[in-house]
């Protein structure tokens, strides 16, 4: 099986908001739901799905901005659960990065975009940025207990 065709298998599991399913893409409204259980590497995936075929398009740098945050998180969730590891145990540099490139990328688009409050968003990915860097690379901002959660708005 493609990883195409998985991924839209695996987009039927999901229980996005039904009042946002006619307006928002299933994948969009799919990165928000694996996101929101820590499934980040998903959140990726099914975010790229919808991006691939529509890079150069006008959401190509949105799509791109989120789905630098969700690797973002994959590296902070890997670094946090297998600290001494030596590979894992090297992530924050990485996830500090993708939170900047995020930032950069979702700063091309208004304030508040596709029912996402990006203002926030784009302080969030600053702060976490800055708190890894300040830290020297050595404190991990990321538990399960504390995981962000994203909202559209309407929700």
């Amino acid at each position: 099986m493609k990883k195409s065709d998985r991924i839209e298998a695996w987009l039927d599991t999901l229980h996005p908001p039904s009042a946002r399913s006619g307006e928002l893409h299933r994948c969009y409204l799919g990165y928000f739901d694996c996101f929101n259980r820590q499934l980040y590497y998903e959140a990726h995936d099914v975010l790229e799905h919808l991006w691939l075929p529509e890079r150069g398009g006008c959401n190509d740098a949105f799509y791109k901005g989120l789905i630098q945050l969700a690797g973002a998180f994959v590296h902070l969730k890997k670094q946090y659960e297998r600290p001494e590891h030596p590979k894992d145990g090297r992530r924050l540099r990485p996830a500090s990065r993708l939170f900047r490139l995020a930032e950069e990328n979702l700063a091309r688009y208004p304030a508040r975009y596709c029912s996402l409050d990006l203002e926030r968003l784009r302080r969030f990915c600053e702060s976490h940025s800055q708190a890894i860097e300040r830290s020297g690379f050595r404190v991990n901002p990321w538990c399960p207990e504390r995981a962000p959660r994203l909202t559209l708005e309407g929700e």
